[in-house]
Parts: structure tokens; sequence; C-alpha cells
């Protein structure tokens, strides 16, 4: 039997080496299934199985195994293999979104580490720990779609806690001499300095990423290297350098054959040419994007294309060509659910028709306030599209220049207003006269009486005795007291049943707190783990460290049982959401230049709206 259990983990191994994880796991979920009373073998199984179910994505599977992994590994006393099902189990839990369960699980893989004197292990400890508080971070601030570096206090201190963690890991690595360790230690660097405004530093660390990713010829790290110093000069306004760089990630991007880079790599060259004003280029970009996007049925950068390209054939004056923009951009929004983009769309609509003298159609292009968009919403949309594209400066978008801009303006992301709570409405609720306690009658008296003995013996279990002295005769009389206080049932069969049905239901709720004794699947004898611990003389309780760690991790059990909140909806084509918010806020008020006044009803004198500033019907 453990030969069989043997040779068919032997076979899982080699398939996963080959690229074939799901054939491979298939014969390392038989070798469990055929079970072994060798230890050592079932955990590196666990390992395996974990490691493999990872790459698969199934995550939830990962994390069973690399459960049973840590517990076998504490079982069997092995620090070498508790350290690595830490690691393991750490990365998991990031993957799932449960970053305080993974960090407790990293820092005890440092822990481990440290205390063995491993120094590749505490290496990737470090590594997790930075990817951990990295991702962390991203995840706490990506609903308020703030800019680089105007993040919360909550959102920096994890970013912060993340340089941190990489610098003590490139440390390391640099004496152990591992290149490839250090440029993905300088990528994350520089992605983190990134999100935290400092620009310069960012770009410092990706040029060295650049450097060891060209080293190894390392054509994907080379392209993310090539893309993230695009960005970072994009945000220093260096527009032209980041012009070159997204250059160099489409070449690379078609050499790697990826379409869907490609795309990215096109929609960023789009709207870098749109801000340097060179909007045939933009154009040129923007198709190629277009083109893609239908090819990959990608809708949402199917939008955004159009959206681009409609207000770059705006800035050359052709507003034929951008009100058929537009309009895909409509219905496009309308398709996915993007209410900010439907908005933007039908704004741009109505001013394009406005310009073009199509009187007819223009009110039907704007927003119903009524039906559709919140008026706080469209309110914010209209007025930061009214400010003129002339007197927003790029270097006003930075963090040092970013506090001068005035409060409301400079083409942000509209933000739908937080709805006003209930607790409002229920101070404001007046009390019919009717429900009175003056009008209650003799009968109820009875009913408060009982109450109030009830109640008021919920008082006395809080309360202590002043004098010592007197802690036995307040207790005789308070018993005393609650005897007189309980009320005469009368007892009955009907009555009798149903407090045995109430005494067996809550009876089992604690049965539910309880934790369960680690199962191992695949062992075929529990006895092979007593007799392994009576050999080892040792007893089967956990040190103070693991019931730390198991309080924190069951401190969030909770939120397995919330819901998701829903994804949004995948979009292959465009790159990351922080730079499109700087094209989407300095492009929100490109048709300014092409917009005409509407006459006067009376006298026909253009009449300038007042922003803000809502019609009367």
């Amino acid at each position: 039997m453990d030969c069989t259990c043997m040779e068919l983990a032997l076979e899982g191994e080699r398939l996963c080496k080959a690229g074939d994880c799901r054939t491979g796991v298939q014969f390392f979920e038989a070798a469990v299934n055929s079970g072994t009373d060798d230890l050592k073998t079932l955990s590196a199984i666990y390992s395996q199985l974990g490691n493999a179910y990872f790459y698969l994505q199934e995550f939830g599977k990962a994390l069973e195994y690399h459960k049973h992994d840590l517990n076998l590994a504490r079982t069997l006393g092995d620090r070498v293999g508790e350290a690595k099902a830490s690691g393991n189990l750490g990365n998991t839990l990031k993957v799932l979104g449960k970053f305080d369960e993974a960090i407790v699980c990293c820092l005890r893989h440092l822990d481990l580490s440290r205390e063995l004197k491993d120094r590749i292990g505490e290496a990737r400890a470090l590594y997790n720990l930075g990817n951990v508080y990295h991702a962390k971070g991203k995840h706490t601030g990506r609903s308020g779609n703030q800019d680089p570096g105007e993040f919360p206090p909550e959102v920096k201190d994890c970013l912060v806690k993340a340089a941190e963690y990489y610098e003590a890991n490139l440390n390391i690595v640099q004496e152990l001499g591992d290149r490839a360790a250090q440029g993905r230690a300088c990528g994350n660097l520089g992605n983190t300095h990134y999100l935290l405004g400092n620009f310069s530093q960012a770009i410092i660390y990706h040029q060295e990423r650049l450097a060891i990713a060209r080293e190894f010829g390392d054509k994907a790290a080379e392209r993310r290297a090539y893309s993230n110093l695009g960005n970072a000069h994009i945000f220093l306004g260096e527009f032209e350098v980041a012009a070159e760089h997204y250059r160099k990630t489409l070449q690379i991007a078609k050499q790697l054959g990826d379409k869907a880079l490609e795309a990215q790599a096109c929609y960023s060259l789009g709207n870098t040419y749109t801000l340097l004003k060179d909007y045939e280029k933009a154009i040129e970009f923007h198709m190629k994007h277009l083109k893609i996007a239908q090819e990959l049925d990608d809708r949402v950068g199917e939008g955004r294309a159009c959206w681009s390209l409609g207000n770059a054939h705006t800035a050359l004056g052709r507003n034929e060509e951008a009100i058929r923009y537009a309009s895909k951009h409509l219905e496009i929004s309308k398709e996915i659910g993007d209410e900010t983009g439907q908005v933007t769309a039908q704004m741009n609509l109505a001013d394009l028709k406005s310009v073009l003298g199509i009187s007819s159609g223009a009110d039907s292009d704007r927003p119903n306030l009524n039906d559709q968009l919140d008026v706080g919403m469209y309110r914010r949309t209209y007025v930061s599209r009214r400010h003129s594209m002339e007197r927003m400066e790029l270097m006003k978008l930075t963090p040092d220049k970013k506090g001068e801009l005035p409060v409301g303006h400079g083409g942000a992301r509209p933000k739908i207003p937080k709805v006003q709570k209930s607790m409002t409405v229920a101070s404001e609720t007046v009390i019919p006269k009717a429900q009175s306690f003056e009008t209650l009658s003799p009968e109820d008296d009875g009913f408060f009486d009982l109450l109030s003995k009830f109640q008021g013996r919920r008082i006395d279990e809080q309360r202590c005795s002043l004098v010592p002295g007197e802690k036995n005769g307040l207790e005789k009389s308070e018993n005393k007291e609650n005897e007189e206080s309980k009320p005469k049932m009368a007892s009955t069969p009907d009555s009798e049943n149903f407090l045995d049905m109430i005494a067996g239901i809550q009876g089992s709720r604690m049965n539910d707190q309880r934790a369960s004794l680690p199962q191992f699947p695949g062992l075929n004898s529990q006895a092979v783990i007593n007799q392994y611990l009576r050999q080892r003389n040792v007893q089967d309780v956990p040190d103070d460290n693991f019931f730390e760690m198991l309080m924190r991790c069951q401190g969030a059990r909770i939120d397995d049982q919330r819901s998701a909140l829903p994804h949004n909806r995948q979009a292959p084509t465009v790159p990351d959401e922080d730079f499109f918010s700087l094209i989407q806020k300095v492009q929100s008020s490109r048709l300014d230049g092409q917009r005409t006044c509407l006459p006067d009803k009376e006298d026909g004198l253009p009449v300038q709206p007042t922003p803000g500033k809502k019609k009367k019907k």
C-alpha cells in the first residue's frame, strides 16, 4: 500500500514539474485515496497538492491542503516543514483577501526561519510580508479613487510597511548574491514607491529592475519595467519620455505575441499623445486598441477606446466622427452598467449636438435625473466638464501641487453622494398621542409589574458589594428576592415539550464554537501519530505562539459568512486604473474649446449657464 501511494505521488510530482498540473493533481489525489502510514510522505503530498491547486487558481483547495501540511508538521515537530507550510498558507490567504491571517502566517514563517538561521527562508518570508502589505494597501485604497501619493493614512501605513519588508528582503538577497530575487525586490519597491507618490524613487528602482531583466533575458519583466517607467514619468509630466517607454513596451508585447498586452500599450500611447496634443497619433493608437478589444470581446476596453476617440476627434473639429464614437460609448456603457461612463457619453453627445446646431435631440441626450442617475453625480460631472483644459496644468495633479486645486474642480471623476442615514429619519418621527402610556388599561399594569421584576434582576448581575462583610447577606437577600419574583408556571405536557426543544437547540450552540482535532486525509491509522508522539515523549500541546496565531485567525471567521462585492468587469486590453484615473481627469474637459453658448429665447443673446444650478421646470 505504501509503495502504491509513493508511486502515485512521484508520478504526480513528475507531471507537475512538466507543466501538466491538472493531471498531476489527479495522481496526488489518488495517492491520498490510496493512503499511507508514512507521515513524511503524507506531508510532502499535502505540500505538493497545495502548490498545484494554487497554480490552478483553485485557492480553496490549496488552502485546505496547506492547512493539513501545517497541522501535520506541527504534530511531527518539524520546524522546517512548519515554516514552509506557514509561508505557503500565508500566500494563499493573501490571494483570498484574508490579509490579517496571511500576515500572522508570514510572521510565523519569518520567526521560524530566524530561529533556524535560514537566510533563504528569512528572505522569502520578508518578501511574502511585503507582498501581503502591498496587496492590503492596494485593496484598501481601491475604493477611494485617489491618485498615487494621496491615499488615506491606513493605506499609506500598509505601503510603508511593504517598502520596509521589501528593503529588508533586498539586503539579504544582495548578501546571498541572488540577482533574480534582487530584480523582483526592485520591481516591487518601484511599484510601492509609485503608489506612495515617490515617483523619482520609483524610477530608480524600475531602472534597476530593467537592467536585471535584460541581464537574464526576461522579456516579460522587461516589458513590465518599461510600462512602470512610463507610468511614473506621466505623473512627473515628462510625456515624451513616457511615450518612448510605452513604445518599447509595445515592441516587446508584439515579440511575446500577447494581444492583450499589445492593446494596453496602444491605449497608454494614445492617452500620452493626447496629453501631448498630437491627436492624429492618439487616434492611430486608439484605433489599434479598439480593434484588439473587439477581437478579444473586451467591452470595457472597447468603450474606453470609443470615449478616447470621441475626445480626439472633437479636438480636431471632426464633430460628426466624435458623435459616432460618443454614441457607441453610450451604448457600451449602458450594456456594462457603467453609470459614470454613461453620464460622460450623454454629456458629450449633448455638447456635440449643440455645437452642430442639432437642437431637436440635444435635450434627450441629457441624463434623466429622475429615472437614471443621481442629481449630485450629474451636477458634479457637468461642473467638472466646464473647466477649460488650457487652465489646468498637469503638474497640479502631482502630490506637491495638488493642494492648490480648488475644491470641487480639476475634472475629477464624479462620486455619488452618500445617502442620508435612516437614523435621521427615525429621529424626526413623532409618536401619536393615541400611543401614550396614559391610555393604558389597568390590566396592562400587571404586565409591566412582571416586566419590571424580570428586568430588575438583570441590573443586579452587574452589581458588586461595597462592603466586603455584607457580601453574604446581599447574596441571601438577592436569592430570596429572586425566589419571590419567579412566576408560578403551570407544568403541562406541551410546555415541557417546548422547553425540551429549546434546551436541545440552545445546548447545541456551544458545539458550533468547538474546534475539532485535525483529521489527516490519506492517513491509514491515527494510531501512527499517537505512537510517534509516545516515541518522542512529548505532549501534544501547542505552544503559546500557536494559540496566539490561532486566536488571530479565528477572529476573522465571521468574514467567511459575508457576501463579496461584485467584481469589476474584466478589461484585459486596458492597463492599470491608476494611469487611467489621471487621463480621465485631464480629458474630462477637452470639449470646452469647441463649445458654443445656446441663444436666449427672448433677445437672442448668449446666456452662460451657471454650473451647479438646476433648471426650473
